[in-house]
């Protein structure tokens, strides 16, 4: 065994002669950056290594960075990971709620058990059900007998109790009513977000985030389903489920309740994190023709996936749409309702996947785009998460530029918004051409220097490479290509649509001007853009605030179209011709 040490954050631990560096930072519970899932191929994950504690004597400018996820470790050493991964990360919890009666398809309900009379054939499992409105004594869910051998007890204890149930079951009988809770959470590919909601009116008592710590296999889906693949689903499945698990317990300290009080939990984010989520293996995903396991909604036992809330809650997990469509685009659907309107809508929801839905009453089509995780801050050079220090904007006017950043921090890279701004001004200010080409006019004219590296809060400066613009290109072309080829098939043109949804937190901070712009969307439809925030995590919302929604939602996922770009013979010649920039 071999002590690594990280200075910045003052953490050790003893790994394996052997061992990686990210290994044991991943061991060390910091969860660090690994966007490319630990291949060696993205050098996010740079550490400095030292073979003595630092101090103030100790020159470290002559160091070699090294990639944490080649570095094997076979003595003691000192890592600094450059920069401490406690950092807290701009993570957007809040979206748009569409009103709805609140109807939720839990329940708190006073009965009475009270002695039986004499001759009386009804047992006291059945009287017990009678006085529940919407369940009945035909209850379709499983008879707990445990339960219904404490009957006889708990009437001798006290004739009056509060019964929580739901349709088809009870879940449990309660000496005073209490709090009950509902929690929401929206599991996406970078960050989940949680809430806990007072089930006597549906209001928000707490909201929590944090990063997924799922990035530390993989910024992105394919990567992660190819780490379980290989390494099977459990280390994925259980890091997701004990993030989850804590946050549970951080809500309901937040609104002092305990988490034997949450009764039901609903859950969506993408189809690989739904499974992963499940522990089902993300293999049909990976492989022609890239269906999901399972996709219809599920009512599960919460206790079941290792979560720590009342012995018999719910777990609602939302349907799946399709391979690549999950069940936060059905979320994202549930927000905005586009099937109950006449106008078409476009929904866009922008992430390492790019999911897309254009249609209105008359008929739905969905399709997913492989954006990749530039807008996440992978493959960039200076790209980064949203967090304290990210250039968020970029503006160039009469010849000037300037920028604002995360928390006002000085900038240390480019989170996915800046890099959409600071494209579009060299596009405006004629830095880069038509196909891409970027000549900055600096010293090396293939690298434009927007913060130098004394003003940086990194040292080294936050700039953007051609390789960069490429990255760029490829990401807005993907989502381009989709717009165009399902306004192809539904037979529309870009005049027809009357209001472009954009969910996410990518989509909440991007200015839409520098959007249409580099030509992510057609320019004409920049005044009709409406950021709807997390509207996944609102989606997740109603399916517990309202049973009609929750039912709907199969309905939803059922009827939405769904369009395979990759089998579109037309699909490659429309990609390759979004690729290019407008230029004035």
């Amino acid at each position: 065994m071999v002590r690594v040490s990280f200075v910045r954050e003052g953490e050790s631990i003893f790994v394996p002669e052997g061992t990686t560096v990210l290994e044991a930072e991943i061991l060390a519970g910091l969860k660090p950056d690994a966007p490319c899932g630990g291949t060696g191929k993205c050098g996010k994950c740079l550490v400095q290594i030292l073979e003595i504690a630092p101090d103030e004597s100790v020159d470290r400018k002559d160091r070699p960075l090294v990639r944490a996820c080649q570095m094997k470790v076979t003595a003691d050493i000192f890592v600094d990971t450059l920069h401490s991964q406690k950092n807290e990360h701009a993570i957007l919890t809040e979206g748009y709620l569409r009103p709805v009666q609140y109807h939720p398809g839990l329940s708190l309900h006073q009965i009475r058990l009270d002695k039986p009379e004499a001759g009386e054939k009804r047992s006291d499992w059945e009287r017990m059900l009678e006085q529940l409105p919407r369940i009945g004594a035909e209850a379709s869910g499983e008879m707990d007998l445990a339960l219904a051998a404490s009957l006889y007890d708990r009437r001798m204890e006290s004739a009056r109790w509060y019964a929580v149930y739901t349709e088809g079951e009870v879940l449990d009988l309660r000496r005073e009513p209490g709090r009950i809770c509902f929690a929401a959470f929206d599991i996406g590919t970078t960050t989940v977000v949680g809430y806990l909601l007072d089930a006597k009116d549906g209001s928000t008592l707490a909201v929590e985030s944090r990063l997924n710590p799922q990035v530390q296999y993989g910024a992105d889906v394919i990567s992660r389903a190819n780490y379980a693949l290989e390494h099977g689903t459990s280390v994925l499945s259980g890091c997701i489920r004990a993030a989850v698990n804590e946050m549970l317990q951080a809500l309901a300290a937040q609104a002092a309740v305990g988490t034997e009080d949450i009764f039901q939990i609903s859950i969506v984010g993408n189809t690989c994190m739904h499974h992963l989520f499940l522990g089902i293996s993300p293999g049909s995903l990976v492989h022609a023709p890239y269906t999901p396991a399972i996709s219809q909604p599920l009512t599960l036992r919460a206790a079941d996936y290792g979560l720590d809330v009342h012995p018999k809650a719910q777990l609602l997990m939302l349907p799946v749409i399709a391979g690549y469509v999950g069940a936060d685009t059905c979320a994202c659907l549930m927000a905005v309702r586009p099937d109950q309107k006449e106008e078409i809508t476009l929904l866009l929801d922008i992430g390492t996947n790019g999911e897309m839905v254009l249609g209105n009453r008359s008929r739905l089509i969905a399709c997913s785009t492989a954006a990749g995780p530039a807008f996440e801050g992978a493959k960039i050079t200076c790209g980064m998460r949203g967090a304290a220090g990210a250039v968020d904007h970029v503006f160039y006017k009469d010849g000037v530029w300037s920028y604002t950043t995360i928390g006002g921090a000085p900038a240390i890279g480019l989170c996915g918004s800046g890099l959409i701004d600071l494209t579009a001004c060299l596009l405006r200010a004629g830095l880069i051409d038509e196909n891409g080409r970027l000549e900055s006019g600096q010293e090396d004219p293939q690298v434009f220097v927007l913060v130098s590296p004394e003003d940086s809060g990194n040292g080294k400066g936050v700039y953007l490479t051609r390789k960069d613009v490429g990255e760029v290109q490829l990401a807005k072309a993907a989502i381009a290509a989709g717009i165009e080829l399902l306004m192809e098939e539904l037979q529309v043109t870009e005049d027809d649509i009357a209001e472009v949804c954009i969910a996410g937190a990518f989509g909440s901070y991007m200015n839409p001007v520098s959007a249409g712009e580099i030509g992510m969307f057609p320019r004409s439809l920049t005044g009709r853009v409406r950021s709807i925030g997390n509207a996944a995590g609102e989606g997740a919302k109603l399916a517990l605030l309202s049973l009609e929604e929750w039912k709907a939602a199969e309905t939803l996922a059922r009827e939405t179209d769904f369009l395979e770009l990759a089998a579109l013979t037309d699909f490659q010649d429309c990609f390759v011709e979004q690729l290019g920039f407008e230029t004035a």
